[in-house]
Order: C-alpha cells, then structure tokens, then sequence
C-alpha cells in the first residue's frame, strides 16, 4: 500500500514540475512529436505503395505466366531474345495438353504501327492473342463480342479496342462498333470494345491497344510462323511455382534441350515481378523510415537535454526532499517519470499528427496511403522507450545527489 502512495505522489510531482514549465515541456515533445509523425506517415506511404502495386499486378493477373524466346549464343555471338523464333504452336499445343497446373493459355504475337480512322491517327500495338488472353490479363468486354475460334481459323481481320485507342481515332464521339480502321496496311472491323483498366504500376497504359485473333496477326501483319510468346494463367497463385516448373519440363522435353544445357526459353510469372517491387518498395520505406527515426533520437536527446537542465535547477529541492527521508529510488523515479510522460505525451500528439497528416498526403498529392496499426503501435513503443533511455541517466545524476551539498547547492 506504501508503494502505491509513493508511485501517486511521484506522479503527483512529476506533473506539477512539468505544467510549471509548460513551453519547455511542448519544446522538449516537439522532436518527440515530429519524429513519431514522420515514422507513422512515411510507413503509410510505403506500406500505400506496396499495396498499390499488389492490387495493380492482381489486375494484370497475380498468376499469369509469360514465356518468351531465351537469348542463346549462335556461333560464339549470344542473341537478341526478340530475334529467336523457338517457341510454335507444337510448344502451345504441348501446354495445353500436359499442363495439369495451368487454366489459361494463350498464344501471343504482337506488333507496333499507326492506327488510322479516316484523318486521325495513333501510334499503337496490336495484340494477336486467342480467347482466353482476356481471362489470363483480366480484360473484358464492354461493349459488342470477342472474336471466336472460327475467326481464328479463318484469320479474320476483326479486332477489339481499347479506350485510348478510341479516344485518339473517334474524336467525335461516335461509336466504334463495326467502323473499320487500318492498322499498318491491313484494315480490321471493331467488333468488340474492351472495358477501361487505366494504367499499371510501371505507368504503362493498359487501354492503349488493339486486340485480334493470333492467327491474322501472324498471316496477314508479320508474316510470320513461330510465336513471339506464350501468356498463361496458373490454376491459382499457389500454384504458380508448380505450373512454372510444368510448363519448362515440356518444353524443354519438347525442345531437346539435355540436362545442364542452356535453355532456348524463358518463364517469368508475376510471383516474381510482385517480390522483386515489393522487395523495392520494403527498401525505400525502410530507409524512408531510418531518416524519420532520426527526429525521434533527435527528440530523445531533448529530453536528456532538458531534464540535465532540470535536474540543475532542482538541486536544492532534490536535496531537501533527500533530507526528510526521500530515498535515492524515488528520486530517480520522479525524474524518469518525468522523462516517460513527457516522450509519451509527445507520442500521443505524434500519432494524431502522424494519421493527419497521412490523410492530407493521400487527399492532397493523391498518393496511396495505408496505415498498419502495427506501425502506430511501433511507434508510440519507440518513443516511450526513447523516454525511458534518456531519461535514465539524468535521473539517475539527481538519484546520486548527495543531500547535503544539494542543500547547499546555488
């Protein structure tokens, strides 16, 4: 019960030490404060930025696989991958049959030129790919119909559009449907007109792009037999590294590639992409966060700071509290009290300041913000112990005060 008493009391003083220097105090939290703030804001904007582009790679596909050609050496020179033609239907067909981890699989050629509707024009890619490209890349229709397997068979010139294509081509506002516009030399009916998905996490415009069956690109635009890449979609995000593994035993089965040779291919899926920018984005905050921390070591030596001066200031009150029985323990923790609620009266204030001003970033610059309540948590847990640690030693200097000299002291 007698410590009970003790700890009130102390707390009791502690207070009134601090509101009889109100400004001093708001001075000493104000590293404190700024210092929490800025741990909470620039963790909102990483961990902001890191959702950001998991949602972005989930709307191209979270698990989508790309195959494309490998560089090779040829004759001693290694080879530009876009020049290799080692992937063919056989290697799609190959897939589709043996590839238990796989739902989607699309063949994929692709080629940049000027779309043209009567005197407007747009540089733009058309995307020669089959059905089920839109499962894989989370495209879809919205407006008119695909192509189907009978205009792949017959490599009809029909296409769909996306919207800044159609922004660029029908500045007057009429409809696309069924108009036919000119890609390179070879004219297409829209027959489908694709719904908006803006641009990704690398700034690349998704709706910038003509999509047509894989087989008039191939005849009828590039001439060519071999395709430039395979898109598929596993059965699940989990079984990404499964489906990854499938799809290399095939072709490398396919290709007669032997054990420890170079392959002529390569797979890429998102699982990586989505690691290697997170991974990026984890950097950024970290060292983001390592400078914001730097205003919390800067406000924890205010606090040594101010409470040196305090303990300066109150020696001949230290000394007569040490003359009517007050003990060394609780000399040391009035002044550690005092340490405590000043870090964690600032930690409070930095925690409203810190949410606030995440909000105004998110509402202002229109950056992605989240706020983890682990990273408030972190925080206000740093700065009390900020408190703690500063606050020790000139605590423990007041504890050390012998009574007599205190008395004394001017």
């Amino acid at each position: 019960m007698i410590k009970k008493i003790n700890l009130y009391n102390l707390f009791k003083i502690a207070l009134r030490a601090l509101n009889a220097n109100k400004f001093r105090g708001f001075l000493t939290m104000l590293g404190i404060i700024i210092g929490v703030a800025s741990v909470i804001t620039m963790l909102a904007i990483g961990q902001g930025s890191k959702q950001s582009i998991r949602n972005q790679i989930s709307q191209m596909g979270s698990n989508m696989l790309m195959i494309h050609p490998g560089s090779m050496r040829m004759g001693g020179v290694r080879q530009d991958a876009s020049s290799m033609q080692s992937l063919k239907m056989a290697d799609f067909n190959a897939i589709k049959e043996k590839a238990e981890n796989v739902l989607y699989l699309s063949p994929s050629v692709s080629s940049s030129s000027q779309a043209v509707y009567g005197a407007n024009n747009t540089p733009t890619t058309l995307y020669g790919v089959n059905s089920e490209y839109l499962d894989i890349r989370k495209y879809k229709v919205q407006e008119g119909d695909l192509f189907s397997e009978a205009d792949i068979k017959s490599f009809a010139k029909v296409c769909l559009i996306g919207k800044t294509v159609i922004d660029n081509l029908f500045t007057n506002g009429e409809n696309p449907l069924g108009k036919y516009i000119r890609f390179g030399k070879t004219p297409f009916k829209i027959i489908g007109i694709l719904e908006s998905k803006g641009y990704n996490s690398m700034g690349m415009d998704q709706d910038d792009l003509l999509i047509a069956p894989y087989t008039t690109v191939q005849k009828r635009v590039l001439a060519i037999n071999y395709l430039q890449g395979i898109y598929a979609s596993a059965t699940d995000e989990e079984s990404s590294p499964a489906a990854v593994e499938e799809i290399e035993n095939i072709i490398r089965f396919n290709h007669n590639i032997k054990e420890g040779a170079e392959d002529d291919f390569e797979v890429r899926s998102q699982e990586e992409m989505s690691s290697m920018m997170t991974s990026t984005t984890d950097l950024m905050t970290i060292l983001l966060s390592c400078i914001a921390g730097i205003s919390l070591l800067v406000g924890g030596i205010g606090i040594m700071n101010i409470m040196y001066v305090s303990v300066t200031e109150r020696t001949r009150e230290i000394g007569l509290r040490m003359s009517i029985g007050a003990k060394g323990i609780d000399i040391l923790m009035q002044f550690l009290i005092e340490a405590v609620l000043l870090s964690f009266a600032g930690g409070i204030i930095g925690v409203i300041f810190g949410v606030t001003t995440s909000v105004l970033v998110k509402v202002i610059a229109g950056w992605p913000i989240l706020i983890q309540p682990w990273s408030v948590f972190l925080s206000f847990a740093v700065c009390t112990v900020t408190g703690v640690f500063f606050g020790w030693y000139p605590a423990k200097k007041a504890a050390g005060l012998d009574p007599i000299e205190a008395i004394r002291y001017e």
